[in-house]
């Protein structure tokens, strides 16, 4: 997948759960499709919630994935997007 990304990312972080689980290639792949706004796995509302994130500013931009090994991960840019952060749901 090679979509032009629709927002800055901010500094990346990452926290150990994610380090530790997580297949890297995946979470690369995945912060890419964040980026590009491919939000497919979220529900519909949130998947507005993050359009209009993009139209007004102001909010963060929230998505989750699974990695090939099916653990589930988050991926949250801050509302001023200095920071985009990988987390599992048990680290939030």
């Amino acid at each position: 997948m090679n979509q032009s990304p629709k927002f800055p990312l901010g500094q990346l972080v990452t926290t150990p759960g994610v380090m530790e689980t997580v297949n890297p290639e995946d979470a690369l792949e995945c912060l890419a499709r964040h980026a590009a706004g491919d939000w497919d796995e979220l529900p519909a509302e949130d998947r507005r919630e993050n359009e209009i994130a993009l139209e007004v500013g102001g909010l963060r931009i929230w998505s989750t994935y699974r990695d090939r090994n099916q653990v589930r991960f988050w991926i949250i840019t801050e509302a001023d997007r200095s920071a985009t952060t990988l987390t599992l749901p048990s680290e939030y």
